[in-house]
């Protein structure tokens, strides 16, 4: 009998460790599913801009979730570069899709060949001398190398548009109302394009 009664504490304790063990490796099993989940996300690049914060040209900060329910067309801008003339195709797209909900913000950069040096105001002062501007000019930023703003951070490197660095002066991004990244255009791209004005109407049809 109590050679029974040992076999059997032994059985228990044999049968014990083994649940153990099983319960450590289902443990382990799902650390590890949840560390490549949490990795797999962390790889996924940032297809919205809706959570970024910008500067107005009086170094206000402005929440682009605050357009909301706005189709947003970002352009880098600048005073002195070969396409300079196209703020007045900007202004003309501005003056004739605003009330259908599209914003133009201009973000004037010094990036490219230093062809927009002056500072805020006397940017102000140019595009409504010569351009009659009337859409959103914002805080002069950095969008190359270790300085790059958040936001053109977030337009260059997204499953959308690609990685690629901005090339030249007056790209253009579209965003949807929800603050979706949606399309690039080049400089080239004139802001009458019928391509990009196509882009434009798709998405304030949109609900």
């Amino acid at each position: 009998m109590r050679i029974l009664l040992i076999s059997f504490i032994l059985l228990c304790i044999a049968l014990a460790a083994v649940l153990a063990n099983r319960s450590l490796q289902v443990k382990n099993n799902k650390s590890l599913a949840e560390l490549k989940l949490t990795a797999a996300e962390g790889d996924k690049k940032m297809n919205s801009i809706s959570t970024i914060k910008i500067k107005d040209m009086d170094g206000n900060e402005v929440a682009v979730s605050s357009f909301k329910g706005k189709v947003l067309l970002i352009v880098n801008v600048a005073s002195e570069c070969g396409f300079t003339p196209q703020y007045k195709g900007l202004q003309e797209l501005s003056e004739k899709y605003k009330k259908g909900g599209l914003l133009i913000l201009g973000f004037p950069c010094n990036d490219f060949g230093g062809q927009e040096p002056g500072s805020n105001e006397e940017i102000k002062k140019f595009c409504s001398a010569n351009y009659h501007v009337t859409f959103q000019l914002f805080d002069k930023v950095k969008i190359l190398g270790k300085d790059k703003c958040e936001l053109y951070a977030a337009l260059t490197d997204n499953d959308v548009t690609g990685t690629k660095d901005i090339g030249w002066n007056f790209e253009k991004f579209l965003i949807s109302k929800n603050g979706n990244i949606i399309a690039r255009f080049p400089s080239k791209v004139e802001p009458m394009n019928e391509k990009l004005i196509t882009a434009i109407e798709t998405e304030l049809k949109k609900i």
